[in-house]
């Protein structure tokens, strides 16, 4: 492994957010005529081109920034340099693909990055159709990028009547039932639900305050890398699902996933 100092978190934001932005710039571009969508094996499960060209574009980025990084993403192959930095990135290219496929705007490209240690550093959420840029750097705060304006991220109103609660629901038809059936429980407190199609998307909104918590079960490392950083710099607690070993391949990190929770800390 290569000696070289710790890098700094903000150094680290500024390759997430170019990276990033290089891949909200390829889905920016969809046609229908584009798509070319394929099933990856359960139903509702897509992967269309822009998936794929828009993870090519932002390790193209990251490779010419920092070479010695490893890679993980959800429609590419790993990479590891032979003498590895102890950096890693988890890149979604494209978080939200049946809204993709569907022109619902709720999509994003989200990138993060993560030390040996396991502690995630940087990460960017890009959402071009809503024309919003969430980031975050660890200890600097939660940012969102809207229409040209800037603010700090500080979660939802505490007080707030009316409270909304973010989640998702699996694929596998065995696994949704399980979680129609915990949503009764998960909805104490809360006065409806939104399930908008975009985890990474959900932590974010729940960061900015348009939602009050979130939670769901089955996501994979790329989905919540990013937006769970951006949560936490904004005062949120996350638990976050997968093994201590973040450098665990694909057919494990499936294995060890389960319960992603966000909420906000007692008093919050």
């Amino acid at each position: 492994m290569t000696e070289a100092p710790a890098p700094d978190p903000l150094e680290l934001l500024d390759v997430a957010r170019q990276a990033a932005a290089a891949g909200a710039a390829v889905l920016a571009k969809r046609s229908e005529a584009g798509l070319h969508v394929e099933n990856k094996g359960a139903s509702g499960d897509w992967v269309t081109a822009y998936d794929t060209e828009a993870e090519y574009a932002v390790r193209d980025v990251i490779n010419r920034m920092r070479p010695f990084d490893a890679v993980t993403g959800e429609e590419l192959e790993t990479s590891v340099p032979e003498d590895p930095s102890g950096i890693r990135w988890s890149v979604d290219p494209l978080d939200g693909t049946t809204n993709f496929i569907r022109n619902i705007p709720f999509y994003a490209t989200s990138v993060a990055a993560v030390n040996a240690d396991g502690e995630w550093l940087a990460g960017v959420v890009h959402a071009p159709a809503l024309v919003r840029v969430y980031w975050a750097a660890k200890g600097h705060g939660a940012w969102l990028a809207e229409h040209g304006s800037l603010r700090r991220l500080h979660g939802p109103d505490p007080d707030r009547t009316g409270k909304l609660l973010g989640t998702g629901f699996s694929y596998e038809p065995e696994v949704r039932t399980e979680q129609y059936a915990a949503l009764a429980d998960l909805m104490d407190g809360y006065a409806d639900v939104r399930r908008l199609g975009s985890a990474a998307l959900d932590l974010c909104m729940v960061a900015d305050g348009t939602l009050d918590a979130y939670v769901e079960r089955g996501l994979n490392e790329h989905d919540f890398a990013a937006g769970a950083l951006i949560a936490e710099e904004a005062g949120l607690t996350v638990r976050r699902p997968g093994s201590p070993d973040r450098r665990m391949d694909d057919a494990e990190r499936l294995a060890a996933v389960t319960t992603a929770w966000l909420v906000p800390p007692s008093g919050h």
